[in-house]
């Protein structure tokens, strides 16, 4: 069940590049004590937000809705991979919608970098762009994170065809046809990599972009940073 759309001209308080024709999707799970923040951060720029709430037990899709999110929601945990599918799949509804872009709930994305991915597809007129945290030194991953992040990097090259300097970033910018052929069948983690190979296969055109990662003391504390290494290299591991 999915709440009303959000309104095209809701609280845009200045220009952003193609914000009345881009859809962010935000998976959702148990992020009540930040997520109001981010979309509402987001539609000052965006108004066209889906959020999708994977089976969360907190607040979390309340307090999303209340900040101006479209939500949709799973009746019980699925995964990222199976968040964002679903998030597309609602996007895909809006037939001005012309890219989406993946974005955390957590806090660690920046609309600033979001904007500017948005805005390099339209100027370098690519079918994605994927944001790096390793094109400049903004973001500061622990040692253990660098480690398997550049190990993620040299499977997905070597696996997928495609040459990236960050393979498990979730900050993207997809342009409708691609959301039409890019098929998401791993639920969990495993998602990232399938992405990238599915550029590969259907040779869609790839720029990246620097981006800033926060690594919040929020994020910390709930321990995001080892748990998605973590599923990485098991990620890694089984495909």
């Amino acid at each position: 069940m999915s709440t009303p759309e959000p309104p095209r001209e809701a609280v845009v308080e200045k220009t952003s590049p193609g914000a009345d024709t881009t859809w962010f999707v935000v998976p959702l799970f148990n992020e009540g004590q930040v997520v109001g923040d981010v979309i509402r951060d987001l539609r000052t720029r965006y108004p066209l937000v889906v959020a999708v709430d994977d089976g969360s037990q907190d607040d979390s899709a309340a307090i999303a809705a209340r900040a101006g999110a479209a939500v949709v929601r799973h009746p019980f945990n699925m995964g990222q991979g199976a968040a964002l599918k679903t998030g597309i799949d609602y996007a895909l509804r809006d037939p001005e919608m012309r890219q989406i872009v993946t974005f955390d709930s957590d806090g660690q994305h920046q609309v600033d970098d979001a904007a500017a991915m948005i805005a390099m597809r339209d100027a370098e007129r690519v079918d994605i762009v994927l944001g790096s945290r390793f094109l400049d030194s903004r973001t500061k991953p622990g040692l253990l994170k660098r480690i398997v992040l550049r190990g993620a990097v040299w499977y997905t090259n070597l696996t997928s065809g495609v040459k990236l300097t960050d393979a498990h970033n979730g900050l993207r910018v997809i342009g409708r046809e691609a959301c039409e052929k890019i098929a998401i069948e791993q639920n969990r983690m495993a998602h990232a990599s399938e992405i990238v190979e599915e550029i590969g296969r259907h040779k869609f055109t790839v720029r990246e972009h620097p981006v800033h990662i926060l690594y919040t003391d929020y994020s910390r504390s709930k321990g995001q940073s080892m748990l998605n290494s973590v599923n990485i290299v098991i990620d890694m591991l089984f495909r």
